[in-house]
């Protein structure tokens, strides 16, 4: 068998300029964001090194992603047995001492390792996605049978009941979008898709009457009887509200005085895209939610063009990742959704989450620059396509 570095590739790198270009965008006016929120002392305990990380893990991310474009991805996959059982053992170690709750946080989810405080669950997603790939791929013929199934569902019951039992509920939900959306786009039976909204109410009424506290119940409910709340649940959200209707059309500009900024708990985080309303107004809020849509729609339109169906699981999971954050983020800050604590990609504050982001880019890059099957990067021709 030839070594893959025997022989130079015959074409040059290709790779998805614009997907990188939009989330490096969303990256940059993050940075911003946050700087801008620092200068006008709009939170208590936020300070340069917020908006510092931010622009540190951007560019880290960028290096991240490119490196991970020219990895072939049929080689990351069958890493699955060192990435896998590390992401798996990394969220587990928040059920040790060395977990902990950040402050206005409703889940144990973090890791204080002294020098660095990360979410594990962000390096599971991309453990899972490849995993899942890898599993769908070699799967695939034989997925209807009720036997392959049954051991479908338990890959993807396993990171949802792990950061359920964390009590992060919407990475939950996120794990449950990113195993819907790839399995979907497999050879699944319409019979498995009749009985799919069955199971998902079923799975729906065990966490409201099993799982959901009295704080996650009050937040579902309060959606439907606004107001009603003497406990004023909604106040972060009606706050939010205000802060995205008070940047008008155009917007109050970055450096306005302080003061003619509305002030709203997370906004540097989860809540971030009600400063970005304040600033940039209603052209730019809409602005920055049709980039996000032309990023999940260049990732659907790549998942199109792979190689094989391997990639395209990979496209897919990242599709439904992208799709869930935002769609989740932005619900939650219009009040269609409940207050359930998951930030918006690329843009909300988070060192490790912006990076695990852009590998998960990277990965997309990788698809795309190994649809030629004459490109040959790490890859050996005369290996046969898993």
């Amino acid at each position: 068998m030839r070594s893959a570095f025997k022989k130079l590739p015959s074409e040059k790198h290709a790779i998805d300029g614009g997907l990188l270009f939009a989330v490096t965008l969303i990256a940059a006016l993050s940075s911003l964001l946050i700087y801008s929120i620092v200068r006008n002392k709009m939170i208590d305990g936020i300070g340069d090194s917020y908006w510092q990380t931010q622009l540190f893990s951007m560019g880290v991310g960028i290096v991240v992603a490119i490196v991970i474009s020219f990895v072939d991805y049929h080689k990351l996959v069958k890493l699955w047995f060192i990435f896998a059982p590390l992401a798996l053992l990394l969220v587990a170690l928040t059920f040790t001492p060395l977990g902990y709750q950040r402050e206005g946080a409703d889940d144990k989810a973090w890791l204080n390792i002294g020098f660095v405080q990360f979410q594990p669950s962000e390096l599971l997603k991309l453990a899972f996605i490849l995993t899942f790939s890898y599993h769908l791929s070699r799967d695939e013929e034989e997925m209807n049978k009720p036997s392959h199934m049954a051991l479908l569902l338990v890959h993807g019951m396993i990171p949802i009941g792990i950061v359920g039992l964390q009590g992060d509920y919407g990475t939950a939900i996120v794990f449950a979008a990113i195993f819907a959306f790839m399995i979907c786009s497999a050879r699944i039976s319409w019979k498995y898709l009749l009985a799919a909204p069955f199971a998902v109410a079923a799975a729906a009424a065990l966490m409201w009457f099993f799982l959901l506290g009295n704080m996650h119940k009050k937040r579902i409910l309060i959606l439907f009887h606004p107001g009603t709340d003497p406990e004023y649940i909604e106040y972060q959200q009606d706050l939010g509200l205000a802060a995205l209707k008070s940047g008008g059309v155009f917007g109050k500009g970055l450096f306005a005085k302080p003061e003619e900024y509305i002030s709203v708990p997370e906004m540097h985080n989860d809540f971030i895209y009600t400063y970005a309303g304040q600033v940039f107004g209603f052209v730019g809020s809409m602005g920055l939610l049709i980039i996000f849509v032309y990023i999940s729609l260049k990732i659907f339109g790549d998942s199109r063009v792979t190689r094989d169906h391997l990639g395209k699981f990979i496209c897919m999971g990242a599709f439904g990742l992208i799709f869930a954050h935002c769609l989740m983020n932005i619900g939650m800050v219009l009040k269609v959704a409940p207050v359930i604590g998951v930030p918006l990609p690329f843009l909300s504050a988070g060192g490790t989450a912006m990076i695990s982001m852009y590998a998960m880019i990277g990965l997309v890059l990788s698809t795309y620059s190994h649809r030629a099957k004459n490109y040959n990067v790490f890859y050996d021709e005369d290996e046969e396509d898993e």
